[in-house]
C-alpha cells in the first residue's frame, strides 16, 4: 500500500529514494581498520569503568554536547584532584581591629619619648596659646539687677536640685527663672542625696545663702522655710504637697500654662526632680535670671572661698616663672567614670573585674540587661572613652606645653593611680592637685564631701590661664560659661577633638613631629572656639554672649532689661 500523495498520478509510482549514508564512515559495515591495531593483534582488554567513559565520549562527541558539558567535566576534575590531595597547611587569615579601636597609647609613648624630651623647637605654650579674637570685639557682663520692689507672690515653689555640684546648679538656676516668671517665691532648693555622690551636704554648706537671697531680693523672692500656717494645711509634710513631675526641657510656656493654675490653687507646689526641667531655648526675661543667678547670686560658702582661693594663690606662686600662669586640668579617669564609659585600656583581668564590679554597685543591673551588647572598640572611635593621665599628658606635650608647665589636677580619685598617673608626672612633674596644695588638716572640713571638694577644685580652675577638658560633662560645661563670662568672652578652654585622638594614638608609624602638627592644629582649632555666640538651643551656662554680656566696644549696647 503507498502513501498519500498530493501530486496528480500518471499511472506510475515515484521510487524511493536512497538511504541516506551513515554520519561517520567509521561506522559502516564491512569496513576494516587499518593502521590502529594489526588484523593479527587482539584489541586490549578495557575494564567496565573504561567502558562507560568511552561511551560517554561517544555519546557526547555524536551529540555534539561536549560544549555544553566541558565546564561540569572540568569542575568534577578539579573537585576529584582536591579530594585526593591532602593540605598541611592551613592558611591563617588576621583580623586586624579597626584604626582607633583600641589603646595603644603606652606603646607611642614609649616609642616617641626621647624624641620628645629633646624637642626644643618651640616656645612654651603657656605665654603664646590664645591668639584668636572674635570679630566683634571683646565682651563684657551686663546682668543688671532689679531696682523696684516686687508684686504680690502667686505662692511657694519647693525644688529638688538633684545630681553632682554643677546638675545642683543647673536646678538652682532654672528654679530661679521659673519663679521669677511666675511671680512666685522661691524657697531655697533641697539637694538630693545621691548614691554615687554620696554628699549630705545643705546649699549653705556650698553656698553663701545671705548673698544669694541679697542678689536676688528685687528679681525674685527666696526664702528658707514656707511658713508653717501654709504648712499645717499638709499636715507639716513636704511628701503630701502636691508634686509636679515634669518632662526634661519643658517650654516657659508649660510653667504658665500648667504650673501657674495649680500654684494659684494650692498656694505650694513641689517639683521633683527638677535639674533640666526647663528648655534653654527661652524669652530674654528668663534668660536674664538665669545670668543674675548663676554669674552674680550664686557664690561659694566662705569656707569654700577661702580655701579655693587660697590654693589659686599657691598655684601662681609655682607658676612665678610663667608670670603666675598656670595650665588647670579637669581629668576624668576615676573608677566610676571608667566603669561607666565600658571602654577597654591596659589593666587586663584586674581591670575587668574591677569594672564589673562597680557598674553592678553603682548602675545594678544596667550594664547586663538582655539583649544589650558594649562595643568598646566602637566607642572608643567615636571618642566617648575618658583620656587617660598618659594621653593628656602626650596630647599637652604635643600642643607646645613644656615639660616645666605648671599643672592644676582637678579630680577625684584616679583608678590605679599608682600606675595610670606615672606617665603624666613623668612628662610634667610640677603638676599639683589640692592634695599637694593643702595640709591634710586644712582638707578636713571638706575632704568627705564631694561637692565641696569639687567647689574648691572648680574655683582653682576657673582662675587659671589654660583649661582642659578631657571628657565632658557639668563640671567643664559650667567652667566655659563661668570662664567666657570673666575673661572678656573667651573661654580660654582647650576642648580636644577625641575621634581624632584616638586615630592619633593608635598610628604604629606616626612621627613626633607629625604628631605634634595635628596637635598644634587641634590646639588652635580650640582657641578659635573660644568666643562663640549662643544659638537657640545652646545652653546659657556655657554660651553667655549676647544673653548674658554686651560688647565691650561698642557704646550702643544696651543691658537686657529687667524683669518686670
Amino acid at each position: 500500500m503507498h502513501p498519500y500523495n498530493r501530486l496528480p498520478s500518471t499511472g506510475y509510482s515515484t521510487p524511493s529514494p536512497p538511504s541516506s549514508p551513515l554520519r561517520s564512515p567509521r561506522l559502516r559495515p564491512g569496513r576494516i581498520k587499518t593502521g590502529r591495531f594489526s588484523p593479527n593483534q587482539p584489541p586490549p582488554v578495557r575494564t567496565v569503568s573504561q567502558r562507560l567513559a568511552w561511551l560517554f565520549l561517544s555519546v557526547l562527541l555524536r551529540r555534539q554536547g561536549v560544549f555544553l558539558f566541558a565546564p561540569l567535566i572540568y569542575i568534577s576534575c578539579m573537585l576529584l584532584y582536591i579530594g585526593s590531595v591532602s593540605f598541611d597547611i592551613v592558611p591563617i587569615i588576621k583580623h586586624r581591629p579597626a584604626p582607633g579601636s583600641v589603646y595603644r597609647s603606652p606603646e607611642l609613648y614609649s616609642k616617641l619619648r626621647d624624641e620628645m624630651d629633646s624637642d626644643d623647637s618651640s616656645v612654651d605654650a603657656i605665654s603664646t596659646i590664645w591668639k584668636s579674637a572674635y570679630k566683634g570685639g571683646a565682651w563684657k557682663p551686663c546682668v543688671s539687677m532689679s531696682s523696684g520692689g516686687l508684686p504680690e507672690s502667686n505662692g511657694y515653689i519647693y525644688v529638688e536640685a538633684n545630681g553632682g555640684l554643677n546638675q545642683q546648679r543647673t536646678s538652682i538656676c532654672n528654679a530661679v527663672a521659673v519663679a521669677g516668671y511666675l511671680n512666685a517665691t522661691l524657697v531655697i532648693p533641697n539637694f538630693h542625696y545621691h548614691s554615687i555622690w554620696k554628699d549630705p551636704s545643705k546649699f549653705s554648706d556650698i553656698y553663701d545663702e545671705e548673698y544669694f537671697v541679697n542678689t536676688l531680693k528685687n528679681d525674685v523672692r527666696v526664702v528658707e522655710e514656707i511658713p508653717e500656717y501654709l504648712m499645717e494645711r499638709f499636715g507639716s509634710n513636704m511628701t503630701n504637697v502636691y508634686n509636679f513631675r515634669i518632662k526634661a526641657w519643658s517650654s516657659i510656656q508649660y510653667y504658665k500654662d500648667v504650673v501657674l493654675p495649680k500654684l494659684l490653687e494650692e498656694k505650694v507646689i513641689r517639683i521633683s526632680p527638677f535639674a533640666n526641667r526647663l528648655s534653654f531655648d527661652a524669652p530674654p526675661v528668663v534668660q536674664r535670671l538665669r545670668c543674675l543667678a548663676n554669674y552674680e547670686a550664686l557664690r561659694f560658702s566662705s569656707p569654700i572661698s577661702t580655701m579655693g582661693e587660697s590654693l589659686v594663690a599657691r598655684m601662681r606662686k609655682h607658676s612665678e616663672m610663667n608670670g603666675g600662669k598656670y595650665v588647670s586640668i579637669h581629668l576624668r579617669f576615676e573608677e566610676d567614670m571608667v566603669a561607666f564609659s565600658c571602654c577597654v585600656f591596659d589593666g587586663g583581668k584586674q581591670e575587668r573585674q574591677d569594672m564589673t564590679t562597680a557598674r553592678e554597685i553603682g548602675w545594678k543591673g544596667k550594664f547586663t540587661k538582655p539583649g544589650r551588647v558594649i562595643r568598646p572598640g566602637a566607642i572608643r572611635i567615636n571618642g566617648k572613652c575618658p583620656l587617660t593621665p598618659l594621653e593628656v599628658g602626650l596630647m599637652l606635650r604635643g600642643m607646645g606645653f613644656t615639660k616645666n608647665t605648671p599643672i592644676y589636677l582637678a579630680s577625684g580619685k584616679i583608678y590605679n593611680a599608682e600606675k595610670t598617673m606615672a606617665p603624666l608626672l613623668e612628662m610634667f612633674p610640677n603638676l599639683h592637685t589640692k592634695e599637694t596644695l593643702a595640709s591634710e588638716e586644712e582638707l578636713s572640713l571638706f575632704k568627705n564631701y564631694s561637692s565641696r571638694m569639687a567647689a574648691i577644685d572648680y574655683t582653682v580652675c576657673l582662675h587659671s590661664e589654660v583649661f582642659v577638658t578631657t571628657q565632658g560633662g557639668n563640671f567643664p560645661h559650667f567652667l566655659l560659661g563661668h570662664r567666657r563670662y570673666i575673661y572678656a568672652g573667651h573661654s580660654k578652654t582647650i576642648k580636644p577633638d577625641k575621634r581624632k585622638l584616638a586615630l592619633l594614638f593608635d598610628s604604629p608609624n606616626i612621627g613626633w613631629k607629625s604628631l605634634k602638627r595635628h596637635l598644634l592644629s587641634m590646639r588652635s582649632h580650640s582657641d578659635s572656639k573660644g568666643v562663640e555666640l549662643k544659638r537657640p538651643n545652646d545652653s546659657i551656662y556655657s554660651f553667655p554672649c549676647p544673653d548674658c554680656m554686651c560688647r565691650a566696644n561698642r557704646t550702643d549696647d544696651s543691658r537686657p532689661s529687667p524683669a518686670t
